[in-house]
């Protein structure tokens, strides 16, 4: 949460909260305040307002292995959300998913109500990866990952970022790949597979940024963040 939303919270005026920040009386983890603007959740961070500890303001963070079929959106008048799959203790307006995937695409997705989180994470400046493991109609050559390094560029011109493609197997019929890309253009891994010539039959999400999908997870299954991986939000949180 926005450290001056949870001063407003807690009764504090906007003169009072610039005050405070000038005179370096806001502390997260022993650090003055940078910002008003800075994202703090006080489960994850301690929070000083002139000598008076803030709690109460923490944030959940979820990793769910999305199954096919699902959207990932909040609400859907028709077809099953990944909200849909949560418990109801769990389904809340504040709770959403970090970045999204295609109704037939797989894999790690992260879930939270800390709102500047996901816009920080989601940035292009921050180039957070992706990695996708990857199945196709046909054979994969030494010469795509070239062009996958140079960056792709889709049949209507759209031109990509430089990619990281990985050959795992390749045969006429169907190969296996890992792709590493730092955007998000839309289905931007099924295109990049049609401009070398091969159709994605398979797409899962393995890996966000420093987050790995938990292999223990099937799909349409979720757990909490463990202790490691909230010290990584801790390290977004710090580097925002």
């Amino acid at each position: 949460m926005r450290l001056d939303k949870i001063l407003a919270q807690e009764k504090v005026s906007r003169k009072g909260m610039k005050q405070a920040l000038l005179k370096k009386e806001i502390l997260v983890d022993g650090l003055p305040a940078y910002s008003l603007a800075q994202n703090v959740d006080t489960g994850l961070q301690e929070l000083i307002f002139k000598d008076r500890i803030i709690e109460g303001y923490e944030h959940i963070y979820l990793m769910l292995h999305k199954p096919n079929g699902v959207v990932t959106a909040s609400k859907d008048k028709e077809l099953l959300t990944v909200m849909d799959i949560l418990p109801q203790h769990l389904q809340s307006d504040q709770l959403y998913a970090i970045g999204r995937l295609d109704r037939d695409t797989t894999g790690l997705l992260l879930l939270t109500d800390n709102g500047p989180l996901g816009f920080q994470l989601l940035h292009p400046r921050y180039h957070i990866e992706k990695e996708y493991a990857v199945t196709v109609n046909g054979p994969l050559e030494p010469a795509h990952i070239e062009d996958f390094q140079e960056g792709i560029t889709f049949l209507d011109g759209t031109k990509c970022k430089p990619a990281k493609l990985e050959i795992l197997t390749s045969s006429p019929k169907e190969s296996r790949a890992l792709v590493t890309l730092s955007e998000g253009k839309f289905h931007q891994v099924k295109k990049m597979f049609l401009s070398v010539g091969v159709k994605v039959s398979a797409l899962k999400r393995v890996q966000f940024g420093d987050f790995t999908l938990d292999s223990e997870l099937a799909e349409g299954q979720y757990r909490p963040l463990n202790q490691d991986e909230l010290q990584i939000i801790k390290n977004y949180l710090e580097n925002s």
